[in-house]
């Protein structure tokens, strides 16, 4: 008998996760003879034992095709008192010999955590377009949504430019601001705000005028969705929650920050201020041919370390090379944008 692999993607879905799904259903079922079955929903579909077979077939055009054919969902099993106890029994009823966990740092934790306290045989995959869990430079996703931020601040410029305006762009990043930096560093943008960087709209708006008194006459700013934001000097930082109500992971909606900044700014500076919310068109269409290659690479290496049961790890990206990493790397909190990476940026600002 083949041994059965279940595969899963929970959490929010970004571009490319099914030419994830393809890599590790066809380097599994054709390089070794492994029968995949793929979870529904996620998390959920372990509690509820919704599944559909994957093989060559159920994959094929899979490559530039964006989206998940598995869905996804934010369930945590931990958030139920019987969650773990259900998802290690319906393993066993699906009789599956392993699991590929593909998720963000959130999801990854309750794979370590069903590894770590119930043995079950789990190999994470990092995915999130917020490119903020631990243990690797790059998770799946988070180039392809820089992308597609970039091509939007490009695209921005120009009607900035044509009416004197100030342009903001909100992209998404809850806790970490490696969207914003990296998107507003190759859009070329004129002030980015982060949510590692607290700044006072004091600042934002002196980037701007200064750059007006050069004889520019338009702005881009770039804003992630989680960025800290003191409307004056004695006021604390804040963020700007759209829905208080936490999900399964304890997590709140955050945006309207584009908004808040683009009254202040108008109202400090008098310009012209127009927002665009990026929202999740960061998260659909067709993976950048870099995340078709990562997710090509890390779908081979995850399937790899399931043949030689090595479980309890995740694949991940260090200088160059697809590389193993323990899931007790998620401890450690999330992968933040850095100070120098964030200083080269500041020295385009105003």
């Amino acid at each position: 008998m083949p041994e059965r692999l279940g595969i899963l993607t929970g959490g929010g879905d970004c571009p490319g996760l099914n030419a994830l799904i393809r890599a590790v259903v066809r380097y599994a079922v054709n390089g070794n003879g492994i029968e995949c079955v793929g979870i529904l929903h996620g998390w959920r579909g372990l509690l509820d034992c919704v599944t559909m077979p994957l093989d060559a077939e159920a994959t094929s055009g899979l490559l530039p095709r964006g989206g998940t054919i598995l869905r996804t969902s934010r369930t945590n099993p931990y958030h139920l008192d019987d969650g773990a106890q259900r998802v290690v029994e319906n393993i066993k009823r699906l009789n599956l010999d392993g699991l590929i966990a593909i998720g963000g740092d959130d999801e990854l934790v309750v794979a370590r955590r069903l590894f770590d306290e119930s043995q079950v045989k789990v190999v994470g995959i990092p995915k999130t377009i917020d490119n903020d869990v631990p243990g690797t430079e790059y998770a799946y996703g988070f180039d392809s949504a820089v992308n597609i931020a970039m091509e939007a601040i490009d695209r921005i410029h120009t009607t900035a430019e044509s009416h004197d305006r100030v342009m903001i762009i909100e992209v998404m990043g809850r806790l970490t601001g490696w969207i914003a930096a990296c998107a507003g560093m190759a859009g070329g943008a004129d002030f980015i705000l982060i949510p590692e960087r607290p700044v006072t709209v004091h600042q934002v708006c002196d980037a701007i005028l200064r750059r007006h008194d050069r004889g520019k006459d338009f702005s881009i700013v770039v804003v992630a969705e989680g960025a800290l934001i003191s409307e004056a000097e004695d006021k604390p930082p804040l963020r700007i929650v759209q829905d208080e109500t936490p999900d399964e992971f304890g997590v709140v909606r955050f945006g309207g920050v584009g908004n808040r900044l683009a009254k202040e700014i108008g109202k400090h500076t008098g310009f012209q201020t127009r927002v665009t919310v990026l929202g999740h068109l960061q998260r659909g269409g067709a993976p950048s041919a870099f995340d078709r290659v990562l997710g090509t690479r890390f779908g081979v290496a995850a399937v790899d370390l399931f043949a030689q049961k090595k479980f309890g790890r995740m694949v991940a990206l260090r200088n160059g090379e697809i590389v193993p990493v323990p899931l007790a790397i998620l401890n450690e909190g999330r992968r933040e944008v850095p100070d120098d990476f964030f200083r080269v940026a500041e020295h385009f600002f105003g």
